[in-house]
């Protein structure tokens, strides 16, 4: 039985067991580790932010196409948002007390590594933008059994997974190589760095990752929600050398254990999802054919497939969406991932200047009438979802005497909104069912320009909620889930649905084709341009 199923053959027996003012009285908190910041958000039982705080961490970009964070940094910066959060809380009448909970969402595929004696980081976080690893993957690609491999974790080789990461590591960096001989090296994505930290480290020892994070290492049977020895053979990692953490379920009374310090010392943490599942779970996105994307650092679109993954034929992700525990199936979803989608606003302000911030992005697009003619492909990292195009590098096509800053950042916004297009164009194929409404959250979906846009050019509405920390929310779903703040996907249904707005397609089929096949001929035009640099940027003096 699904969870939908069993929401609706027990949703009369059980009902919303807390009416709304008691929820009001419930607090939760999340923890959202993203790209570029780590915030703590404190909901209600309703699902309204009622205290938060926020601090940006410092990218690293040593080398072209290398993209680093410091571990300590991640940590630190993590746990000065939960104290400054929950100081807000407090100075707002509260008791820190009153925070039952709490979930964690995070930045994937990153990896870490640290020294299993001593806790010290071995090297920077190679963050899930970097690119250094195009040649090792094209490498991995004529080994033998390269082509069995998605069918078994769900991801194509690419530069996207933690694997592949690992590996240039092991290859490339003298201590974690010698960490790893000696059985002392330690591998998590950004969760399980985190979760093992704010429990204290060595001296509490707990180590794991949830369902949704572990399928994006490349290291997890999607089948099974276990590690796979021939996925493992294929990377060449021998479990006897290198610690993992433990699989466990997303929601869990006890599985992560407890804050070790600060104002909520003692207190459990509950709830653990990567930050795509998070915000499908935020979006509410419980049932088979329900998706959402969002806007953030990358864009990501994730489709509800039901309780069996679908491996995709067309150039897409197959992944955990959510498994709630207990006596529940995990939940499978298809996703499509765009590399490049805030960072490219970003790209306007700090290297072009256009603007001074990225929310000033609509007003300079509004400055002209459309793209003037460009096409703005924004492949920094290649190209994903659903092109896979690792050579490619960023290219504006079209630029005349003509062109005018607003042309550009027209262009921009519309790169994410055509990659979008491909994205469920390649789900239609995958699940044999067309998308009806996409619902959307993210730092872009701010843009009504945007938003419009994106309607525009997929042909269907467009659904934005008021309050778009969806990703936060979701972990605070699967936080109160574990300790029964909430007992039925039934009961959600009131949460974050005030002030939702539709954006409707506002032009013609036949227009929205013509600008598509224009960005499919950029595609094709952006590939190869890298093919004769790939000698030199892979490899560094790291010892």
């Amino acid at each position: 039985m699904s969870p939908e199923d069993k929401t609706e053959n027990t949703k009369n027996d059980k009902g919303s067991h807390l009416d709304e003012q008691e929820l009001k009285k419930v607090f939760i908190g999340a923890i959202d580790a993203g790209t570029t910041s780590s915030r703590f958000i404190i909901f209600d039982g309703t699902g309204n932010p009622v205290a938060q705080h926020q601090i940006e961490f410092k990218q690293k970009y040593p080398q072209s196409g290398w993209h680093e964070h410091d571990l300590k940094e991640l940590i630190d910066t993590v746990r000065e948002c939960v104290e400054k959060g929950t100081q807000a809380f407090i100075d707002d009448g509260h008791d820190a007390s009153e925070i039952k909970c709490i979930g964690i969402t995070n930045q994937r595929e990153t990896t870490l590594v640290w020294d299993t004696e001593t806790d010290e980081p071995l090297y920077p976080a190679i963050a899930w933008p970097d690119t250094r690893t195009k040649k090792l993957v094209r490498d991995l690609k004529a080994q033998k059994g390269a082509g069995d491999l998605q069918d078994l974790c769900g991801l194509p080789l690419s530069t996207y997974p933690s694997s592949v990461k690992l590996k240039w590591l092991l290859s490339n960096v003298d201590a974690v190589r010698k960490a790893y001989d000696e059985a002392r090296l330690s591998f998590g994505t950004v969760d399980t760095w985190l979760i093992y930290q704010l429990n204290g480290g060595k001296q509490n020892n707990v180590f794991v990752t949830d369902a949704t994070n572990a399928s994006r290492t490349m290291f997890m049977n999607l089948h099974t929600l276990k590690y796979d020895e021939k996925l493992l053979r294929f990377f060449e990692l021998d479990q006897k050398k290198i610690h993992l953490p433990e699989i466990v379920p997303s929601s869990s009374p006890d599985a992560f254990g407890t804050i070790a310090s600060g104002l909520l010392k003692g207190t459990r943490i509950t709830g653990c999802l990567g930050d795509q599942s998070a915000a499908l779970v935020g979006q509410k996105g419980f049932t088979p054919g329900s998706a959402k994307n969002t806007y953030g650092t990358g864009c990501f679109l994730l489709y509800n497939v039901g309780e069996k993954p679908v491996i995709s034929k067309h150039g897409l992700l197959a992944t955990v969406a959510y498994h709630f525990g207990r006596d529940q199936k995990p939940t499978y979803a298809l996703e499509g991932s765009i590399a490049v989608a805030g960072s490219g606003v970003k790209f306007l302000v700090n290297n072009f200047e256009f603007i001074e911030s990225s929310h000033m992005i609509s007003d300079l697009a509004a400055t002209v009438d459309d793209n003037g003619g460009c096409v703005f492909v924004t492949a920094f990292s290649g190209l994903f979802a659903p092109y896979w195009i690792d050579d490619a590098k960023g290219t504006i096509f079209g630029i005349t005497q003509h062109t005018e800053k607003g042309h550009i950042a027209r262009a921009t916004l519309e790169a994410t909104c055509f990659q979008t297009k491909a994205i469920l164009d390649a789900m239609e194929k995958d699940s044999s069912r067309a998308l009806t409404e996409l619902a959307v959250d993210g730092g872009m979906s701010n843009s009504d320009l945007c938003m419009q846009t994106q309607s525009n050019i997929i042909g269907i509405p467009v659904d934005r909620p008021a309050m778009r920390e969806t990703t936060s929310l979701g972990a605070a779903i699967a936080a109160g889930f574990a300790i029964d703040i909430w007992k039925e996907f039934s009961e959600l249904k009131e949460i974050n649905q005030a002030g939702r707005k539709v954006f409707e397609p506002s032009i013609t089929k036949e227009e929205s084709a013509k600008m598509f096949k224009k960005w499919g001929r950029a595609v094709e035009m952006c590939r190869g341009w890298v093919a004769d640099e790939d000698g030199d940027e892979d490899t560094a003096d790291t010892s």
